[in-house]
């Protein structure tokens, strides 16, 4: 199937690896250009090269923190100077730590929310203007299953990743005039390192084998087994594709069948 994305510039934040890392590969794949950040430079740096090695596109490689609204502003304007254009936005952070409310501190709260929220509300605002003159940009923000099943001791994520999908929606309205789309994507049961040391905490929480509370994960799991990224990457290619212009405001679950609720 040909997507229309040779040529396409985009942002893809938290590359260095899991899911970040496997869309930046996959867009890469498909001709984007790619703009990737993460904070670790020795990691990123090695991503940027299995990814010019693999695919031969360009790519810059910049470290930033995306709770950090100076290195996103760097990063957007340095994207726009190499490359001429943005068409394409992966909004991705990592994760939050876990906890109950009351192990949480303030910083923790508000560390959250500019990593988790603020960010994607940062780095599509710096590039709006980029993508409004492309005519058909793209705007896809990794969030979790949790905005549609809140998970125990995920109260962090629960809450930062859904305010990310209310202002999805709403914006997805707002940007629909100027051929924007904006949608969600929302990994579960993948086994990123993130997964992993979830799993790893649980097992140790409850004083039982990690090899036996990975195998609880899958089984609760219709399909069988824990998704890998590259299954969450080829939604997120897909909806940074010229196929995807009729969807927006969407907010897709990427989970095994595992999430129990309707929408």
């Amino acid at each position: 199937m040909e997507l229309g994305l040779e040529g396409k510039v985009a942002i893809v934040g938290g590359a260095s690896k899991g899911i970040g890392r496997a869309v930046a590969m996959g867009l890469a794949q498909e001709g984007c250009a790619l703009a990737i950040c993460a904070r670790r430079e020795a990691e990123l740096e090695a991503t940027a090269q299995e990814i010019r090695q693999a695919t031969a596109a360009q790519v810059l490689a910049m470290v930033c923190d995306m709770a950090r609204y100076a290195d996103i502003k760097r990063l957007v304007e340095e994207t726009a100077h190499r490359f001429g254009r943005i068409d394409i936005i992966v909004n991705n952070a990592g994760g939050p730590p876990t906890g109950t409310f009351e192990e949480l501190t303030e910083e923790q709260w508000q560390h959250a929310l500019e990593q988790n929220f603020l960010s994607a509300v940062r780095t599509t605002r710096e590039a709006l203007a980029y993508l409004r003159s492309a005519g058909s940009g793209r705007i896809i923000n990794i969030t979790s299953i949790a905005v549609k099943q809140p998970m125990d001791r995920l109260i962090l994520s629960n809450a930062a990743r859904l305010a990310v999908v209310g202002w999805a929606k709403t914006l997805s309205r707002e940007l629909a005039p100027h051929g924007i789309t904006v949608n969600n994507v929302c990994p579960g049961n993948i086994a990123t390192e993130r997964l992993m040391s979830i799993i790893e905490e649980r097992a140790g929480r409850e004083g039982r084998p990690f090899p036996e509370v990975v195998a609880e994960e899958e089984r609760w799991v219709p399909l069988g087994f824990l998704g890998e990224a590259e299954d969450v990457a080829n939604l997120v290619v897909f909806l940074a594709s010229e196929k995807a212009r009729y969807l927006t405001g969407t907010t897709v679950q990427v989970d095994g069948g595992s999430t129990l609720a309707l929408f």
